[in-house]
């Protein structure tokens, strides 16, 4: 296949595109090329259009994604070389921003999140501590109440067998 009649050439991408980048390609393509915001004819916008949309969603998808490019010859899986002075490091690394592996929640949280999540369990331990002061306010509590036992303070106040009582 050629450059262009990949879904990467459509895309105008190189296979080793990160999926932020397929993203942001599509969208720029996808308002440039929708019938209803060009200027191009209809039945033209409408093939464009469908052609983004077939190479995006064969993209997007991870697995799909690894067998299209299996199928036009494209391996990720690059092989390592070995430097030719082992003495030295290689001049340069590889840059892992750009790497098709960076998936777009696998990121840093942003200060909004944090404040979210700062926010939710603040909510958690204030329920807790409500919960726990409505209880104390009631006087309820989980401990069930004793059985009124009569106090024996000497053995001639222990009740004889015909004086025993059984209540309920």
């Amino acid at each position: 296949m050629s450059k262009n009649r990949t879904y990467y050439g459509l895309l105008g991408l190189h296979p080793s595109a990160s999926v932020i980048d397929i993203r942001r390609a599509y969208w720029e393509l996808s308002k440039q090329y929708h019938p209803d915001t060009t200027e191009l004819p209809a039945t033209v916008a409408t093939a464009k259009f469908q052609q983004i949309n077939e190479a995006y969603a064969t993209l997007s998808n991870p697995e799909r994604r690894l067998s299209y490019d299996t199928k036009i010859g494209y391996s990720r899986f690059g092989v390592i070389q070995a430097p030719t002075d082992l003495n030295h490091p290689a001049p340069k690394s590889h840059d892992f921003s750009k790497s098709m592996y960076l998936d777009a929640s696998d990121r840093p949280l942003s200060a909004g999140e944090i404040f979210v999540l700062f926010v939710l369990g603040l909510t958690l331990v204030g329920c807790v501590l409500v919960a726990i002061a409505v209880a104390v306010i009631r006087g309820d509590s989980n401990i069930p109440a004793q059985v009124n036992q009569p106090q024996i303070t000497h053995i001639s106040q222990l009740p004889t067998t015909r004086e025993i009582k059984i209540t309920f």
